[in-house]
């Protein structure tokens, strides 16, 4: 094991006597070999720009290219979603970014405007902004072939703005192939194997680097709608050759091809609840909280306000049977009551219960009720920050903030539901032996491209950190099956 610091630096990690030749004219060729794990040679299209930056845009005036790379299987919307190529659990993957100069630097311009100076921490802690930042056309190779113009920006919000005034660089992404599709008429309905937007989360405050991915699989083991997600390395070509910028975790995009695939139709109203009405609270409606991901021409929020009139009626105390049949007849509550067994066995504090976000609420064709998906896992598995993750038991959950679980869980039917619901989990999706089996094969997976990430593209200050990481995880399974334990010798 060795200290980050005293790894060579970036350039260093380009093989020799290989050279990176930018030339910025329409006949120009790029030629990038980069070492790692699995060093790949990628020829890039010509690029020729004049740029016009501000805070807010890039204008694009390199549009003569041919995209030779193209294939339907690997480009076109003609095919379904490659999860095996995608998102392979066995493999630690490698995408490359090549962005220019003059747009790399329109990128980081844009997060200075909103955060502040890279490195620097504001003195008014963190920045309240509802605006993304900024998107701009790069090239991004994976297994030696091109995707054009893909449209990269920073994504994230306390994460995002964490990292970059801590000067850590290793910030998260989003991808989306046809961004600039009109821009680029070559790129129409461009798609990675049949995604069109994908995360490249960067394991925020994650030494183990496991947990987003984790998490993701004890979700989808125990029968509950959740984005795929899979190890990938990132180095990106800004200008100078390319950079590595550590481990990520590519995570599905729910709004893309999970509601596609994992339901009868990607027709239904999605949901992204953020701040005050996503907690729930009666008479807190405000349908500026509950952002629409899909049909967002169509003014009409009546299933999110169905929901809320079912769960505060009086009926809940004088008429349960009937208040129950309400409520199912809107809301899918046993999708609910058992990802609030998996979410409490895993234990996540970023999430409904002591936070208003990092959920989706999907309005399932096949039964017109609005169905609860897990999202952005990153600070599972671990007792948590502020004041910790969520008891098991929800007795005494403030039902002022919180009426989601506490009015459900004071209901005795609904109550034994989510009991059963987390014996089944600890049984099964978290049985202890499987768990710890998981850790102890990614870790082995991850760790050459873990304890090797640099000095300013990394949350790990030793290799030492990831190791110990590693043996938190294995403990906290165990103490979660004695939680669990306990909680149900109780009931």
């Amino acid at each position: 094991m060795f200290a980050l610091n005293n790894l060579p630096s970036t350039k260093r990690l380009i093989n020799q006597p290989i050279l990176l030749l930018l030339i910025m004219t329409l006949s120009s060729a790029l030629i990038l070999t980069a070492c790692g794990s699995d060093s790949s040679s990628v020829n890039s299209t010509d690029v020729t720009e004049t740029v016009t930056t501000t805070t807010t845009e890039t204008e694009i005036t390199d549009v003569d290219f041919d995209a030779t790379d193209w294939t339907d299987e690997s480009h076109s919307k003609n095919v379904e979603p490659n999860f095996d190529e995608v998102f392979d659990d066995t493999q630690v993957k490698r995408f490359d970014i090549v962005v220019t100069e003059a747009r790399w630097q329109s990128m980081l311009d844009d997060m200075t405007a909103t955060y502040g100076e890279f490195g620097r921490t504001s003195s008014n802690g963190l920045t309240d902004t509802d605006e993304n930042p900024i998107f701009v056309p790069a090239e991004v190779f994976y297994n030696g072939t091109e995707w054009y113009r893909v449209g990269i920006r920073f994504k994230g919000n306390s994460s995002l703005q964490t990292s970059w005034q801590q000067g850590i660089l290793k910030l998260a992404f989003k991808l989306d192939f046809d961004e600039y599709e009109d821009d680029y008429p070559q790129i129409k309905n461009q798609r990675f194997y049949g995604f069109k937007k994908l995360s490249l989360k960067n394991n925020f405050d994650d030494e183990s680097m496991l947990r987003e991915k984790v998490a993701a699989d004890v979700f989808k083991d125990a029968g509950l709608a959740v984005s795929h997600t899979g190890f990938y390395t990132l180095y990106v070509d800004h200008g100078d050759g390319p950079e590595y910028f550590g481990l990520y975790t590519l995570v599905e995009e729910v709004d893309d091809s999970l509601i596609d695939t994992q339901f009868s139709s990607d027709d239904g109203n999605l949901y992204k609840p953020e701040d005050d009405g996503a907690m729930f609270v009666e008479g807190s409606f405000n349908q500026e909280d509950f952002e629409k991901k899909t049909n967002e021409d169509d003014e009409d929020w009546s299933d999110i306000q169905a929901l809320f009139t079912a769960l505060h009626d009086d009926t809940a105390t004088s008429d349960p049977a009937t208040w129950r049949a309400n409520l199912e007849a809107v809301f899918d509550v046993d999708v609910f009551l058992k990802y609030l067994a998996v979410n409490g066995i895993i234990q996540n504090w970023d999430t409904y219960g002591l936070m208003p976000h990092n959920y989706y609420l999907y309005n399932n064709p096949d039964t017109s009720k609005l169905t609860w998906i897990p999202w952005d896992n990153n600070e599972a598995l671990q007792n948590g920050k502020q004041s910790g993750a969520l008891a098991l038991d929800f007795s005494n959950l403030n039902s002022a903030s919180w009426p989601l679980i506490s009015i459900l869980y004071t209901d005795d039917v609904y109550r034994d539901r989510y009991n059963q619901f987390l014996l089944a989990v600890i049984s099964d999706a978290f049985e202890t032996n499987k768990i710890q089996a998981s850790y102890n094969t990614y870790s082995a997976l991850i760790s050459p491209y873990a304890t090797t990430e640099i000095s300013g593209y990394s949350f790990l200050e030793s290799s030492s950190d990831f190791y110990r990481a590693i043996d938190e995880l294995i403990e906290h399974a165990e103490d979660r099956a004695t939680a669990v334990d306990s909680y149900l010798d109780k009931q």
